[in-house]
């Protein structure tokens, strides 16, 4: 087996570039084992090879060079428990946000094929049966944000604290909820604790319709229309789902209660008995 590697060599085994291997040297931070002293021509060993593995793992959570040296040289083990404690937070973090664009991309994947395929998504009326929800509403938004759309829930989590943030989990889903004038917009929890901060949307039969942004406002005044009018309902409140339609593009599915089921709010350990 080779004992020693070019920059060029340790470079492509690294799966980085020669000028970064460079830049580690000027740092201090993965130096070469030994130099040519007539040509300048770096050498790594194997040694320097898993040093760079080990940077490069550190830098995927979002470490910086300098706190990457401190990691590796142990200058204060204090120190470096608190930052790989951060690192490991930082990783979940980035897992969950990635599992959550993965998410939006086949949606926006499936959206584009109904397109091609010629597939019309139908704004008339129609009742679906669903079932009971409990949500979480916004202290803060109406409706969703465009900066916002890739990462709602971190919103979300935001609100409710790192103290709690163990506690709850939410559906891939947004939407905005409508009572007595006031609308807020909302996560769906899929796990959550004993709160009188949550909202249930009650299983049963609700009429519906799909809209855009542009006419949502005239298709919600046209679809409670049509609950009161042939189904004798006044609504007590109003859904609007955020239905994600394609890359930075989402329109709505407007649901209003007609016959709702009288269900409790389930408790944390019937919902999650895990």
């Amino acid at each position: 087996m080779k004992k020693f590697f070019t920059v060029g060599e340790a470079a492509k085994l690294a799966g980085t570039t020669c000028e970064t291997l460079r830049h580690y040297d000027r740092i201090g931070l993965v130096c070469p084992h030994k130099k040519d002293p007539w040509t300048g021509y770096r050498y790594y060993s194997e040694a320097e090879l898993v040093r760079l593995n080990a940077v490069q793992a550190l830098q995927l959570m979002d470490l910086s060079l300098r706190e990457i040296r401190e990691v590796l040289e142990y200058e204060n083990l204090e120190g470096v428990l608190s930052l790989l404690e951060r690192a490991d937070k930082s990783a979940d973090d980035k897992i969950r946000r990635l599992k959550q664009a993965k998410a939006k991309i086949r949606r926006a994947q499936m959206s584009y094929k109904n397109n091609l395929q010629g597939f019309v998504q139908t704004d008339i009326p129609f009742t679906r049966q669903l079932p009971q929800r409990v949500i979480l509403l916004s202290n803060t938004l109406s409706e969703p944000r465009l900066e916002l759309l890739t990462d709602y829930l971190r919103h979300f989590y935001e609100q409710i604290g790192d103290a709690h943030r163990s506690t709850y989990s939410f559906e891939d889903l947004a939407g905005i909820y409508t009572r007595d004038g006031n609308s807020r917009l909302f996560a769906v929890c899929t796990r959550y604790p004993p709160a009188q901060d949550l909202t249930v949307l009650p299983g049963g039969l609700y009429l519906c319709s799909n809209c855009t942004q542009e006419n949502r406002q005239t298709a919600l005044e046209q679809l409670v229309r049509t609950a009161r009018e042939q189904y004798a309902v006044n609504p007590a409140f109003t859904v609007q789902i955020v239905v994600v339609t394609g890359i930075l593009n989402w329109s709505y599915q407007i649901q209003i209660p007609l016959e709702c089921d009288s269900d409790p709010l389930p408790s944390a350990a019937e919902k999650d008995p895990a």
